[in-house]
């Protein structure tokens, strides 16, 4: 299920449904995302592979916007310090720790419901979470205060070298998410176009060097957050929020997911811990019954979707897709979330399916 905001601005960036089950399939729901695809390409990226041969492919070197599908980089960063015992990853943190980087309104909710989560499971003790639910709650309800906290913790650089580590060629540079909000503010009620052009004007080592300057804000200054201003972030404030985020590619994220999925790379310690954080529907028994592996994240803006997958049945097929969008209006993009699932399933359990996948 899509994270959806039922506000008048719409900052969600997180992505996941349990109900991609052979027993659910919906092939009209799954031709329409498809036919969505087909119809308006500029928008679309996607790569799928099985067993290593490649299914589909359409514009899978073009840079997008990668939304919170990004904090993969950060559960692989947390999984190989886990492993290394470089962090301790049952130590309890202080909820509020991650209070500092919670803006309220800009995660569909995103952070609260994975404290009411976390709540309901007994698992919140003297106002303190372990360290491994932290991680799951970036992955599982995508809370972008739980991603910063982690950045920080395991370090900007450390997350940021994996992208050479695995190999990947198109990727633009990783930076704190909330903090990086704070740009697109007005308190002095300027006009809104001089402020996104001096925003345009800001080059790559400009913007990010006053994204971390702001992340040290909020983590040293308490009274610091209560100067952001959810007002302030019109649609096209957004737009332009949007299209600076992390960028990949679908192909690179598919190389990503393969190095996850082959379980060859990291240490079997490493592999254990990814497994706690990126394949939770597993602890559903209906994907035991199907699946030996199954890792997923994805992301949203205003103008933003994007889905990672990686799995394993139980028979040995092995598969990745990512499809990522960027472009699309807020009725595009509520088709697209109803049909993402139906057209996963579809692609899984329907081997007559990849004959459609032509571009």
């Amino acid at each position: 299920m899509i994270c959806r905001l039922r506000l008048p601005v719409l900052i969600c960036l997180g992505i996941f449904s349990t109900s991609i089950l052979p027993a659910q399939l919906q092939p009209a729901a799954a031709d329409s995302f498809l036919l969505f695809i087909k119809a308006n390409k500029n928008k679309a990226a996607l790569y799928i592979a099985r067993n290593d041969t490649a299914l589909a492919a359409l514009n899978e070197n073009k840079l997008m916007p990668l939304a919170s599908t990004v904090k993969i980089m950060v559960a692989i960063e947390f999984a190989k310090q886990a492993s290394a015992k470089i962090i301790n990853e049952e130590r309890y943190v202080p909820l509020k720790e991650l209070e500092k980087y919670y803006l309220p309104g800009t995660d569909g909710g995103a952070h609260p419901g994975w404290l009411q989560y976390e709540k309901s499971k007994g698992n919140i003790r003297n106002d303190s979470v372990k360290l491994v639910n932290v991680a799951r709650g970036m992955i599982m309800f995508s809370s972008n205060a739980n991603t910063e906290y982690l950045m920080d913790l395991l370090g900007f650089d450390n997350v940021k070298n994996n992208i050479q580590l695995f190999g990947l060629k198109n990727h633009t540079a990783i930076y704190p998410l909330v903090a990086s909000l704070f740009i697109y503010q007005n308190p002095k009620k300027i006009a809104e176009e001089k402020v996104l052009k001096a925003i345009s004007k800001l080059d790559e080592e400009a913007y990010y060097k006053y994204i971390f300057a702001i992340h040290n804000q909020l983590k040293y200054d308490t009274a610091y957050k209560a100067k952001f201003r959810l007002q302030d972030l019109s649609q096209k404030m957004q737009k332009l929020w949007s299209d600076r985020l992390t960028a990949s590619t679908a192909k690179e994220y598919v190389q990503l997911a393969r190095i996850i999925n082959n379980r060859k790379y990291l240490d079997e310690n490493a592999y254990g811990i990814i497994a706690q954080v990126l394949e939770f529907p597993m602890e559903n028994k209906a994907f035991q019954t199907v699946f030996k592996h199954y890792g997923v994240k994805g992301g949203s803006t205003s103008f933003v979707l994007t889905h990672v997958i990686y799995l394993t049945t139980n028979k040995g097929t092995r598969m990745e897709l990512a499809v990522f969008f960027n472009d699309l209006t807020p009725f595009e993009q509520s088709q697209l979330q109803r049909w993402l699932d139906p057209f996963e399933a579809q692609l899984i359990f329907d081997p007559a399916f990849k004959e459609k996948l032509k571009f």
